[in-house]
This record gives C-alpha cells, sequence and structure tokens, in this order.
C-alpha cells in the first residue's frame, strides 16, 4: 500500500496540470541559476548521448540528487506573447568526480533536447563535499504536452540517472487562454431573445489582429453544424454577433475560434438545463403498430412507456424501460390510445409524453342509454380482440381487481354489444385489446340510473305524453290553416262589395245631372264644377 501512495504522490507533484484559476510564475528572461558560490556555465548538448562511464566507488543516484522538482512557467514578450518554459531544479551533492548536470527532455515526435550545465573548476573545488543547487529554465515547451525529464551527472556516469514524466498545463487554465497563443479562444458571452429565437454574441480576449468565427452546433463526440455561421472582423469596433436559432437544445452550443491554423476552441451552450426539449418528436407507423423516439441530444435517460389515470399519475407499463443515449428506441405491437404516454426519466426527474393525446384511437367504447340504463359496444377501426370484464373496487382493493374475464373478437368496422352481467347501477367494465403487447385499459363505470318502478312508471307516462301532444299539435295546426282560409274570404268578399259600391255612386252622379223641368217648361242644367268653375249653366229652352 505504501508504494502505491508514494507513486501517486510522485505523480501529482510532477503533474503540470494546474487549476483553471492557477497564475504561472512570470521570469524575463531564460537562464541557468547555481548555489551561491558555484559558476555554472550552459551549452547545448549533443544529440546522441555518449556512452557511459563506471562510476567512482560510492556514486549512485540516491546520493547524487536530492529534492529533484519540475514545474511551468511563463515568459512574455508582450500581450498575447507568451511562451512556456519547462524548470527544473535539483540538489545535487557535489564530488571531485562530478563536473556538471545534463538535463534533457524528449517527446513523442519530437527530438530530444538537453541542456549541459558545466561547474569550473575553482568553483566545484571549493564547494566539492557540499549539496548545491542547480535551476534551469532554458527548456520551451507547449500546452499540454506529455515529457520524459532525465537527468544526469557530466560526465555520465552508468547508473547515476534521474527520469520522470511530466504534463505541462493544459489550455483549460485561463493565464494560458489570455496569453498564450495556442490558447487563445477568446470568451464568449450572450443575452437570449426567446420570442425572436436569436442569440446575441459578445467576443472578448480574441487573438489580436485575427478575425474570429462564431457558429452554432449540436455538440456530441465532435461539435456538429448547424449551418448557422458568422465571422467577425478583426477591424470591428465591436466584436458582437446575432445568430438565429430553432429550438433550445441542450446541446445546442456556440463555438467560436480564431481565424488561424489549428487554433483552439471554445464553447458555451446556452441551453444545457433544457432537458424538456428533447421528449419531443414521437412517431408512430400505424402499419407495424410501432412507436419510435430517437433523441436529437446525446442523453442518458430511461425510456418507457406508461398508462395515464383520471388522477393523472402515469403507471409503469411492465417489461417497457430501455436505457437511452444515442440510439433510436422502439416499441413494437402498441395499440394508440389516449391514456398509453411515453415516460422519460433522468435521475430523479421524470417527464410525460402522450403522443395520442389528440384523439387518436384505434377503437372506443361507444356507450347508449336505454330504459334507464347504459348499454356498451366496441368499434374498432381494425380488426382487434379484447379481454372484457367487471371491474371490482374495495376497501380493501381500492386499485381494482377483474374478475370473469371474457375474449371478444371484433371485426374492423363492426361493433359488438358488451352484454353486461350483474348490477346495472354503479358497474364498471374493463376493456382492454389483447392481440398487442402494449396497451391501456379502459374502464367505464355506469352513472347512477333510475329504479325500475320509476323507470316503468316514467316508460308508460311517456306513452301518454307522446300521443296527447301529437293530437294538441294536430289540432292547432288545423286551427291555423282554418283560420288562414276564413281571413282570405272575408278579403275576397270586402273586393267584391268595393266594386258594386263603385257603380251605385256613378248612377247618383249621372241622376244629379238629369235636366230639371221647371215650372214654365224650360230645362235648367245646374253647374258643372267638374268642367271649369267660370262656366255658367245653359238655358235650354224646349
Amino acid at each position: 500500500m505504501i508504494p502505491w501512495l508514494a507513486l501517486l504522490m510522485s505523480y501529482c507533484c510532477l503533474n503540470g496540470a494546474t487549476g483553471e484559476g492557477t497564475q504561472l510564475e512570470r521570469i524575463e528572461r531564460c537562464q541557468t541559476r547555481c548555489s551561491q558560490g558555484l559558476i555554472c556555465k550552459t551549452r547545448t548538448d549533443y544529440w546522441f548521448a555518449p556512452v557511459c562511464q563506471d562510476p567512482t566507488k560510492g556514486l549512485n543516484s540516491t546520493t547524487v540528487f536530492h529534492n529533484v522538482g519540475i514545474s511551468t512557467v511563463m515568459r512574455c514578450e508582450e500581450k498575447q506573447k507568451c511562451m512556456l518554459h519547462l524548470r527544473i531544479q535539483t540538489v545535487v551533492q557535489l564530488t571531485d568526480s562530478i563536473h556538471g548536470v545534463s538535463i534533457c527532455t524528449n517527446s513523442a515526435g519530437m527530438m530530444t533536447n538537453c541542456h549541459i550545465i558545466n561547474f569550473t573548476k575553482a568553483s566545484r573545488r571549493l564547494m566539492s563535499g557540499l549539496p548545491v543547487t542547480v535551476d534551469n529554465d532554458f527548456t520551451e515547451v507547449s500546452p499540454n504536452q506529455q515529457l520524459q525529464v532525465i537527468v544526469k551527472t557530466v560526465p555520465s556516469y552508468c547508473g547515476i540517472t534521474w527520469a520522470s514524466k511530466y504534463l505541462t498545463p493544459e489550455c483549460f487554465n485561463k493565464d494560458l487562454r489570455k496569453n498564450v497563443p495556442e490558447c487563445i479562444t477568446g470568451t464568449l458571452s450572450y443575452t437570449v431573445n426567446p420570442e425572436k429565437k436569436e442569440l446575441t454574441i459578445n467576443v472578448s480576449d480574441m487573438l489580436q489582429d485575427y478575425n474570429y468565427h462564431l457558429r452554432l452546433c449540436h455538440k456530441d463526440f465532435i461539435c456538429t453544424g448547424t449551418g448557422i455561421y458568422n465571422l467577425i472582423k478583426k477591424e470591428q469596433p465591436i466584436k458582437s454577433a446575432v445568430l438565429p436559432y430553432s429550438r433550445p437544445l441542450p446541446c445546442l452550443c456556440i463555438e467560436g475560434w480564431s481565424a488561424v491554423m489549428d487554433a483552439p476552441r471554445v464553447q458555451v451552450c446556452p441551453f444545457k438545463d433544457h432537458l424538456e426539449e428533447l421528449w419531443f418528436g414521437i412517431t408512430f407507423d400505424p402499419l407495424e403498430e410501432a412507436l419510435i423516439w430517437e433523441p436529437v441530444c446525446p442523453v442518458t435517460a430511461v425510456a418507457g412507456l406508461c398508462e395515464k389515470r383520471e388522477d393523472g399519475v402515469c403507471v409503469d407499463l411492465p417489461d417497457s424501460s430501455h436505457n437511452v443515449s444515442r440510439e433510436k428506441i422502439r416499441f413494437a405491437k402498441v395499440d394508440p390510445h389516449p391514456q398509453l404516454c411515453m415516460k422519460f426519466t433522468i435521475g430523479s426527474q421524470s417527464w410525460i409524453r402522450c403522443p395520442f393525446a389528440d384523439g387518436i384511437k384505434a377503437w372506443d367504447v361507444i356507450v347508449s342509454r336505454r330504459h334507464g340504463h347504459e348499454e356498451l359496444q366496441i368499434l374498432s377501426r381494425v380488426t382487434a380482440k379484447f379481454s372484457v370484464g367487471p371491474w371490482v373496487t374495495s376497501a380493501e382493493s381500492p386499485v381494482g381487481q377483474t374478475t370473469n374475464m371474457k375474449f371478444v373478437d371484433v371485426e374492423k368496422q363492426k361493433p359488438v354489444e358488451l352484454e353486461l352481467k350483474g348490477e346495472q347501477c354503479n358497474f364498471c367494465q374493463q376493456v382492454k385489446r389483447i392481440d398487442v403487447k402494449y396497451a391501456a385499459t379502459v374502464v367505464h363505470c355506469t352513472k347512477l340510473c333510475m329504479s325500475r318502478a320509476t323507470s316503468l312508471a316514467s316508460y308508460d307516462l311517456t306513452w301518454i305524453i307522446l300521443p296527447a301532444a301529437a293530437c294538441l299539435s294536430a289540432i292547432i295546426i288545423i286551427t291555423l290553416v282554418l283560420c288562414l282560409l276564413i281571413t282570405v274570404y272575408r278579403r275576397r268578399k270586402e273586393k267584391r262589395r268595393g266594386v258594386c259600391l263603385s257603380g251605385k255612386q256613378t248612377d247618383t252622379e249621372v241622376s244629379e245631372v238629369q235636366v230639371q223641368v221647371t215650372a214654365k217648361g224650360r230645362v235648367l242644367i245646374p253647374d258643372a264644377p267638374k268642367y271649369g268653375n267660370n262656366e255658367k249653366a245653359n238655358l235650354l229652352l224646349n
């Protein structure tokens, strides 16, 4: 246990991965520093290591090298133009046979980089037998680089070597993202306009003197572009853009990167908590009676079928759960019914989606009322088989139990009447389709009905009222017709009487204009105003 713990501590100490907010130490120039009094000079070493020599008596790795440490420092020329360097520090037990230290680093695909640190003859003689400190930071490294560090003596003695692996800090470190060109991604901030479905994106700390790419993508193993893209020019005073989106999916992200080769990219996902957007897109294949759903984003969830009750609780159907990641899930042989729903679960959260809630039904129970009680029929759009039976509830079993089940075959568009046995009032009947794998159970309960005597009395009274109402209606209609005929007759009679009176009035006017014989044998014709007001009567003589 102790060796494993020591190995773990050694790895943690020699790993250069720093926290996201950790700031690296700055250096102004590369140099080698040695203990006071020890004069050292640095030069680049050979490409190929020389053959090692046999060590002198008493020399070994544990007695020569102590407290070897590796770290990463940063050297900056100006803003956003910084480089990483490897700092190696060790304590060397100096002897007459040790003239200096060799520090080499190598990485996969790279040539070995070595630096030789030689001690002057006078200074090493002066400090022989003492522990001296050597500190070197000449080696330039890259972010997230796996290195092997080897420290040897000069001259090289066989077996006297210290070696370790080291990983430089990654670009996740904020200090690197702001100052090292290979790590500068820019910082993205955004505001969401849900009404217009737009994202307003602002870019800061982007790489100077370069354009900047922005796009929307769906994040998975890689971020796949949606086709929404914008280029921010380096000349723009305000580094911002507006990108439209269609759906606020959890995997919809904003991706940005500088317009340079192999530039690192930054991603932010504004809707990562909008999990409810994933549970859409449920389809039904009526030919194969299959319910199909495919996640638009990678998600770790459990999907299953459930039956929604009147109280709103969705009861899981047995053997219907599927683990969801990226693949399409398919439920075969499903009876489409408004009560049949899909249930999605992530941890302690659940979402219910009912794809048939808009009224899609393959079959239905038809209710009709006759003589004070209800009668049930099954009408199906497809040929199907059903189980039918009473649904009994009690204080001991409030959920309900089925007894005396029977099976009914129903042909397409041919209703089948259900024979209700037992009580006709407060009676529940269960109907379920059994020729499919997943189906909802429909329970129909009759409403409170009238007693038999009341029903018969109401039935007899109906036969009395209906004929009486028919007779009364006939009398009213006949009366209206007679009234109409009398009215027509009276109007015609009045019209005829008006014609007769007009004839009599004409005769009267003629008699008034007749010649009147006076006593003197003269005839006098009176004034006729209708012939003019200025005319006078003419005197006629016999």
